[in-house]
């Protein structure tokens, strides 16, 4: 397996779709690859769904959509035990998280009740119904997407929540180049309807442990932790990163070093993650900046291991 040449066919594949997003594709198949979720939180029409539709339909996984609606059922997601009177005994019908990629459409439509019925499945990787736990598959992904929770309609999503995603992304409008090739190209047909996959399942598994292997030296661990612990003592934040935060940072930057061609990951991979996975997880004292601008301003001020200098080669 060249592991470059099937994380470029990925991005490849998806950018057929989402134009001018560059950043955003990079981000999803570094959290695919690292074994996380996904939250892409933005307005509605900028492409959420279509970006996790995207990514699922070009990595030849299994994959199940979820539309989040205030009706919806935690047996919906999870499944349900049901009674089978041929055989006088109850049969397990597995939900609609039993798959390699769930999309949950608009998470943040639904009860809070159902929405904490992915937390067990996101963090552990299986479901327990009726008292009985059931695995899931591998890999295994939530992509999910939100509209922004000052909407009509909407439940915020809790902490403990938001913490299970690995990282938050936003969309954003397209630039007027990348809109007007949208309006062109699109007007009689869908792209994303004759999507196929680049890679199999097979290679997805192998590109995520091969992902897993990537080394981490002593001086970027530390580096990781100094970033994570400063936002635990920053004077405007109410409530820091968790010690999850700091793990699935490394995670990811483990994924990024392996889609740029790298066996070890470097400070530089730790800070242009570290905007899409801390800020979500924070919580901002009343009147202070926003989480995305605490973070750049931390990682301005901490300092870099002498041993790994930004973008250089290790001895």
């Amino acid at each position: 397996m060249d592991f470059e040449a099937a994380a470029e066919a990925l991005r490849a594949n998806i950018e057929k779709v989402i134009d001018g997003k560059p950043d955003v594709v990079e981000t999803a198949i570094v959290v695919f690859l690292a074994e996380g979720h996904l939250l892409i939180e933005d307005v509605p029409g900028v492409g959420k769904t279509v970006l996790a539709k995207a990514l699922a339909k070009s990595s030849g996984c299994a994959v199940r959509r979820i539309q989040f609606t205030p009706d919806l059922l935690p047996s919906d997601i999870t499944g349900v035990s049901v009674f089978v009177p041929s055989t006088r005994e109850f049969e397990f019908k597995p939900g609609a998280v039993f798959a390699n990629i769930v999309i949950g459409d608009e998470i943040n439509r639904a009860s809070p009740k159902t929405q904490s019925a992915l937390l067990e499945a996101m963090e552990e990787r299986q479901v327990t119904v009726d008292g009985t736990t059931y695995e899931l598959g591998s890999p295994f992904t939530v992509v999910a997407t939100q509209n922004p929770f000052e909407m009509e309609g909407t439940y915020a999503l809790p902490e403990a929540q938001r913490d299970r995603f690995m990282a938050r992304i936003r969309m954003g409008y397209p630039d007027a180049g990348a809109e007007l090739d949208m309006v062109r190209g699109r007007d009689s047909s869908n792209p994303l309807d004759t999507l196929t996959s680049v890679v199999t399942i097979e290679t997805v598994q192998q590109m995520i442990a091969a992902a897993r292997a990537v080394h981490v030296s002593l001086a970027v661990e530390q580096y990781a932790v100094a970033i994570a612990q400063a936002t635990r003592t920053h004077p405007d934040l109410r409530l820091g990163a968790s010690p999850r935060a700091t793990l699935q940072l490394v995670r990811a930057a483990k994924a990024r070093a392996a889609i740029r061609g790298r066996d070890y990951v470097l400070p530089d991979d730790l800070d242009a993650l570290a905007l899409v996975v801390l800020p979500h997880r924070l919580v901002a004292h009343r009147g202070a900046a926003g989480a995305e601008d605490i973070v750049a301003s931390i990682i301005a001020h901490t300092p870099v291991p002498a041993e790994v200098p930004r973008g250089a080669q290790p001895a």
